[in-house]
């Protein structure tokens, strides 16, 4: 690592620099950090190359197939931007030397056990590798980072967005070879087509030169040209190896690609032959040393000036803490001196972890509560509105619709402004909305200020929301503290009903909808406190607002809210059938399709793999739906408990969710993985639902009660680990944007559940209010009959997360 320069920005996206790790034809290579404590890699491309159109587009190709890999022996891609004024990508970084290091360097030649090994090692990495749809086309020892528990291939590639340039190409612009001579394949150096043979062929390459430590095909101090022409057309000098590797090595180096074995046929050839100790103990005692001068390396207080350059400003030492997470070190890459990227602007971020995300996460669950409690005491209102006021039954369905449209109106929009202007602060602009517009519903004296301050009321709550979960999305990135984080959340979110029915219940019975209303500011003016008390966080200098993005996802979320939620201007739900809500739905899918494109680009909040996920939001917020409507519906009409009962009725959701969410779902994930928390969570919660079909044959409270517990249970066991996982990918600069993608399926699917709910009762008629007793009852039986439903849009979402989602490795992903 080398110090800082005068020309070297202090920044790149979200991270902040702390040294120099090295220099090649593509860029320069920096040590940074996140806001949340972990070490990265970050690469900047050069100035010249960032200019040409077609490198842009195959650098965000790359990069984004890149992203794919995740395999055990290779460096994940974090992070990148290739639309900045300079592309950036930042990998893990991994404190180990590379294999050059190693055997030209420190000890030598490895033994044959280790060569072996490292034999088995590439192998599965190139499997990796090429599974994501890429040909590394660049294997050579310094892309090799030796560990303690094995090597790890970087680079993988990202090579490949400076080839193949319109007009005059790279190559010949500035005489780089892409790829190393020492370490390229015979169709490589004619330039013909490569498949992934040629990394085989570069794989026994790499395992010549760490059991003899020379290069394969000689030195390159003869000539560029003739070295190239030996690669072609020359036998290797196998002169070294160990006997018992020559027949893998000489596969490997086979001039016809067809004849050499596959990175399978390696990989089980040599599999037997792995060492839980693979490295000698001098190599190992080197590691170490490099670990330790990796936690005390501390930039100095001034950056090294370059001659000629003024002077630069101090910049002041990192925090004393240790990186979080392994990660990647990408050493220099190409042919020719190295050359430092233009000054540009770069986008500025706090340095050092974040010492508060706890008091983070306490104002973000704050913020949560605040909004759902909000919510839920006015619908348990409602009825008591409609007759003081003397509301219309078309008025009266109005004021549930507008709340659920208000919401749509934020969800996206929350989400950029966290990440434009920061989460502390949108979630206070939110939480201040949200306590006017408790205000003005409790003093209103007529329907249409009472409407006004409903559709404030899900305007702000949409803000909050998105921006609270950005809090929590952002400020933890360490596994457990992230599965924790993620269980409160869940809890909050799946127990709120019963917490809001508990006391909005007693509320709505003891006093009157007005000072019902107000009870909403005290638990809104706290949660804001707490947010302003959170440090200030840095507003998304050089980051640019994604209006596109923002237009096509609100457009496509009010679509398909307005169109599953009002009936026209009477209000109420709409049946699925009417003609209104299916254009509305059309158009909506359309818009939420070109949203989701822009959110899975390249360097954006979402990756492709978590559309699945996505999917099974919807689905599971249908399904939950089902059964809180139910439940309600039973309690207050089918066995007649006032509202304060009623609630207290509701507890077990409460404490089902905290176990699943606070207790299960962390042990189950760290254990199994995320993929088989969320599915066996929503099969539970899918035996729940179903279980309150029973009500429409005559189950009683035991039923009611048994389906809250399984229901409750599963909906905490299976959300915490799905929002943590399809979070996971976003980079700091767009974790507001994921957060408000999450929650958008959510209010898309509960929409969904209530225009099911409403087509079922459709078809409710006078014979059946007549068989049933009473309206109520006969509600009850089509809700109850409707669980079936629910039921299976519950095993539909836990389908689509057991066969789409894959997490990232620090969700706790079951590879």
């Amino acid at each position: 690592m080398d110090q800082l320069t005068g020309e070297d920005p202090t920044h790149i996206g979200a991270y902040r620099l702390i040294a120099r790790l090295g220099a090649g034809g593509m860029g320069l290579v920096y040590l940074g950090r996140s806001e949340g404590g972990r070490t990265v890699a970050v690469k900047v491309v050069q100035a010249e190359h960032a200019g040409h159109p077609e490198f842009r587009r195959r650098f965000a190709r790359e990069v984004e197939a890149a992203r794919r890999v995740g395999g055990d022996w290779t460096a994940a891609v974090l992070d990148a931007d290739p639309e900045a004024a300079v592309p950036w990508v930042a990998t893990q970084y991994i404190p180990g030397p590379d294999l050059t290091s190693v055997v030209a360097e420190d000890y030598g030649p490895l033994p044959e056990h280790s060569v072996r090994t490292l034999a088995n090692r590439l192998a599965l990495a190139l499997q990796a590798v090429h599974g994501a749809g890429l040909i590394h086309r660049d294997l050579k020892p310094s892309n090799v980072l030796v560990t303690v528990d094995g090597p790890r291939v970087i680079d993988f590639g990202i090579a490949r967005a400076m080839d193949s340039l319109a007009g005059d190409s790279l190559h010949t612009r500035t005489g780089m070879l892409i790829g190393s001579p020492g370490f390229m394949s015979p169709e490589q150096v004619r330039g013909l087509e490569l498949t992934p043979a040629s990394d085989v062929f570069c794989l026994g390459a790499v395992l010549v030169y760490a059991a003899t430590g020379r290069l394969l095909f000689g030195a390159t101090d003869t000539g560029l040209n003739a070295h190239l022409f030996r690669v072609a057309e020359e036998e290797p000098d196998l002169t070294g190896v160990p006997e018992s590797l020559l027949p893998l090595v000489r596969a490997c180096l086979q001039k016809d690609p067809a004849l050499r074995p596959t990175l399978q046929q390696i990989a089980e050839g040599t599999a037997a032959d792995r060492a839980e100790e693979w490295l000698p103990g001098p190599v190992l005692a080197q590691l170490g040393r490099h670990a330790a001068q990796l936690l005390d390396y501390a930039p100095t207080d001034a950056r090294v000036p370059v001659a000629g350059a003024p002077a630069a400003a101090p910049v002041p030492p990192p925090p004393a803490y240790a990186p979080t997470t392994p990660a990647h070190h990408v050493p220099p890459q190409g042919f020719g001196p190295p050359q430092a990227p233009a000054p540009y602007p770069y986008p500025q971020a706090p340095a050092g972890p974040n010492p508060k995300r706890w008091r983070g996460l306490t104002a973000a669950v704050l913020a949560q509560l605040a909004v759902l409690f909000a919510a839920g005491v006015f619908d348990l209102s409602l009825a008591e509105v409609q007759g003081d006021l003397g509301l219309a039954v078309g008025e009266f369905g109005l004021l549930y619709g507008l709340y659920a449209v208000g919401i749509a109106a934020t969800l996206v929009l929350g989400g950029h402004l966290a990440d434009l202007v920061g989460a502390r602060r949108t979630t206070a602009i939110g939480l201040s909305g949200l306590t006017a517009a408790c205000v003005v519903g409790g003093l209103a004296p007529s329907f249409g200020l009472l409407a006004g301050g409903r559709a404030l009321q899900g305007l702000c709550s949409g803000l909050v929301l998105s921006a609270a979960l950005s809090l929590v999305a952002g400020g933890f990135t360490e596994p457990a503290e992230r599965r924790r984080a993620f269980g409160v959340w869940a809890t909050v979110l799946v127990g709120s009903a019963g917490v809001a029915a508990f006391a909005g219940g007693w509320l709505t019975e003891l006093l009157s909808w007005r000072m019902a209303a107000f009870a909403g500011v005290p638990l809104a003016l706290a949660a804001l406190v707490c947010v302003l008390a959170l440090p200030a966080g840095v507003p998304g200098e050089g980051r640019r607002f994604d209006t596109a993005s923002v237009l096509l996802g609100t457009g496509g979320a009010l679509a398909c809210v307005f169109g599953l939620t009002l009936d026209g201007l009477g209000g109420g739900p709409r049946p699925l059938w009417s003609p209104l809500t299916l254009l509305a739905c059309v158009a909506g899918l359309g818009l939420l399709t070109g949203y989701l494109q822009r959110q899975t680009r390249p360097g954006g909040p979402l990756a492709p793999r978590h559309l699945g996920g996505l999917l099974a939001l919807v689905a599971a917020g249908a399904g939950v739906l089902t059964l809180l409507w139910t439940v309600n519906t039973y309690l207050v009409h089918g066995a007649g408990y006032a509202p304060g009962m009623a609630g207290v009725l509701r507890l077990p959701l409460v404490g089902a969710a905290a176990i699943g969410g606070l207790a299960l779902a962390p042990a189950l994930t760290r254990r199994a993985g995320t993929r088989l928390s969320a599915t066996a969570g929503l099969l539970v919660a899918a035996a729940g639902v179903a279980l309150l079909t029973a009500l429409d044959t005559g189950g009683g409270l035991a039923i009611a009660l048994a389906a809250m517990v399984l229901a409750g249970l599963g909906a905490g066991l299976a959300l915490g680990p799905l929002l943590a996982a399809i979070t996971a990918d976003a980079s700091p600069l767009h974790v507001g944007g994921a957060a408000a993608a999450v929650l958008t399926a959510q209010q898309i699917g509960e929409s969904l559940g209530g225009a099911v709910l409403s087509t079922l009762l459709d078809d409710i008629g006078g014979d059946e209010v007549e068989a049933a007793g009473s309206v109520g009852n006969a509600l009850l039986h089509a809700y109850a009959r409707s669980n079936w439903w629910g039921a299976g849009a519950l095993l539909l979402a836990a389908l689509l997360t057991a066969t789409t989602l894959r997490p990232a490795p620090r969700d706790g992903a079951a590879r």
